[in-house]
């Protein structure tokens, strides 16, 4: 699988050979996009908001090439079943693609591929979260609510005043340091490829400097669970843990006991281990059947949002742009 660069090319686009695509898990916002793209540039689609699985493998309708949604996983049998109706490639409309078994869809011809879009929108999330944390809104505005305007016992801190560690310095990651410089905060990063000019350390070096510490890597076999037990307890008492990354990279349960046990000091947690089937539902009537989401949820000093960090206006457009680009290159034979 590869990551393809984020392009803004209607003109590019536009030379390469229009061919059908097949969009699976296509919310409303997404198929306006869409349709306004592929009329642009003469491209004839197939859109459903059904996932793609061996039920509705027939919607490709001849295209080799598919669109999916990052949201549920791909069962390796509706994999099996594109390659037999002559799909050869298949764009997730995301930047990771831990949903798909790569090494399996290659065993069956199928090559996968990511999107880029606007690192700017986990970017100022990421530090959205970060200010809301350090400033203790979550249990300010629950008091607000209740009218109780009283100033709260524990006082917020300013960025300025602390170190930041940034695990992944891909192009969120950098986006993300850019950004904290301007609040005059130390940084320190960690990543197994040093690319910017960031104050590199090794990991447990990070981990027990940082007041904050900041997830920005893809989820792989050597970054599952990448803060685990271990490396929870060498965090500074008091320190607060943001991920807009993967919900995997945190043993879920070690910082939940982390948290309980007073010693963190907070979390800010947009995506998280088990998210499936509680994220992008509406979950009102199933209250507290996530018995670990339920105890985050009742920490005032843990912050949850449902895999929100990408969704702007901006990011939006790239990813249905650049899915659409990375299909038709690969129809024009620019992609092996």
């Amino acid at each position: 699988m590869r990551y393809s660069e984020a392009v803004r090319a209607g003109a590019s686009a536009a030379r390469v050979p229009a061919a059908g695509v097949t969009v699976y898990g296509c919310e409303a916002d997404e198929a306006a996009l869409f349709r306004e793209v592929a009329a642009r540039w003469g491209v004839p689609l197939v859109i459903t908001a059904e996932t793609l699985g061996k039920a509705n493998v027939d919607l490709v309708a001849g295209n080799r090439c598919v669109s999916v949604g990052h949201k549920t996983r791909i069962a390796n049998s509706a994999l099996l079943a594109l390659s037999r109706a002559g799909v050869r490639y298949v764009s997730t409309r995301s930047v990771g693609y831990d949903h798909i078994d790569g090494e399996y869809a290659r065993s069956v011809g199928i090559s996968v591929e990511g999107v880029a879009y606007s690192p700017d929108s986990v970017a100022d999330y990421t530090v959205l979260l970060m200010l809301m944390s350090v400033r203790n809104t979550k249990a300010t505005l629950r008091r607000a609510e209740l009218h109780d305007y009283r100033l709260a016992a524990a006082r917020g801190k300013e960025l300025r005043d602390l170190t930041v560690g940034v695990i992944g310095t891909g192009r969120i990651g950098a986006a993300v340091i850019d950004r904290l410089r301007g609040f005059g905060c130390g940084v320190l990063a960690y990543d197994r490829r040093p690319r910017s000019s960031a104050d590199y350390v090794p990991l447990d070096e990070l981990l027990q400097l940082s007041d904050i510490v900041t997830l920005h890597t893809p989820l792989d076999e050597r970054t599952h669970h990448l803060l685990d037990r271990s490396r929870i307890a060498q965090l500074k008492d008091g320190a607060v843990v943001v991920n807009t990354g993967r919900g995997a990279l945190i043993e879920t349960g070690a910082l939940l006991a982390a948290l309980e046990s007073g010693r963190l000091g907070g979390a800010a947690l947009d995506v998280l281990e088990g998210e499936e089937g509680d994220f992008y539902a509406d979950c009102r009537g199933k209250i507290g059947k996530n018995e670990t989401l339920a105890r985050l949820q009742r920490m005032s000093n843990v912050l949850i949002s449902p895999h929100t960090a990408y969704y702007t206006d901006h990011a939006l457009r790239d990813i249905v742009e650049n899915s659409l680009i990375n299909c038709l290159k690969f129809e024009s034979g620019d992609k092996a």
